[in-house]
């Protein structure tokens, strides 16, 4: 692809590093930015650079918040006793959008992956032990992605908490084997939510 202007092929190179955005496709957004009035671009960019430069984690459930304390977690009408383990800030999205979940949150920022080299000591687990460990936390609600690396998360989680005098439970299976949480569809999703089931029943027939 042969570039008329450097600062041109600069911006499409650093465009076409974003997840599903190929050369062309960055081409063509760059293209359209520079077409719209430069206060909109630039709203855009300083809109970037705030993000950037201001978000933080939640140090309760480390979701993505511009606060100590989420908006989810410094809310008083939520129930704290309850906390549903989710992977990332778009399960926590895609939980809200179905209005069925009234507790809080845990994010781990992943899953157990040997394949990635992702392990225990990557994600954000001693944080939630400490929780349960220090908390009147009374469930805890595995609502991660139905896959293998889903699947080993939860069950080391579980093994973690066992011991503790928590209820934990997990998402009913209403959401398809190998399915993502932000690509379930609200119904869906909020049905699993509601209909979650105790973990062990999960595993009953795991030797």
């Amino acid at each position: 692809m042969n570039f008329s202007s450097k600062l041109l092929q600069d911006a499409v190179n650093e465009m076409s590093q974003l997840p599903g955005i190929g050369k062309r496709t960055a081409l063509r957004l760059v293209l359209f930015l520079l077409q719209q009035p430069k206060s909109q671009t630039k709203d855009l960019s300083n809109s970037l650079n705030e993000l950037i430069d201001n978000v933080i984690l939640c140090k309760s459930c480390n979701n993505i918040s511009d606060y100590e304390l989420c908006e989810i977690c410094s809310n008083n009408k939520r129930d704290k006793s309850t906390v549903c383990v989710v992977e990332d800030i778009r399960d926590v999205m895609a939980i809200e959008s179905t209005g069925q979940y009234t507790g809080i949150y845990h994010v781990l920022g992943g899953k157990i992956s040997p394949i990635e080299g992702i392990g225990p000591n990557q994600l954000n687990i001693s944080s939630l032990i400490e929780k349960v460990n220090n908390n009147d936390v009374l469930e805890i609600i595995f609502a991660l992605s139905a896959t293998m690396e889903g699947d080993t998360t939860n069950f080391y989680l579980y093994k973690q908490l066992e011991n503790n005098k928590v209820k934990i439970t997990t998402i009913a299976r209403g959401v398809s084997v190998g399915n993502e949480l932000e690509y379930t569809d609200e119904v869906t999703l909020g049905r699993s939510i509601v209909k979650r089931i105790p973990f062990e029943n999960s595993i009953k027939n795991i030797s």
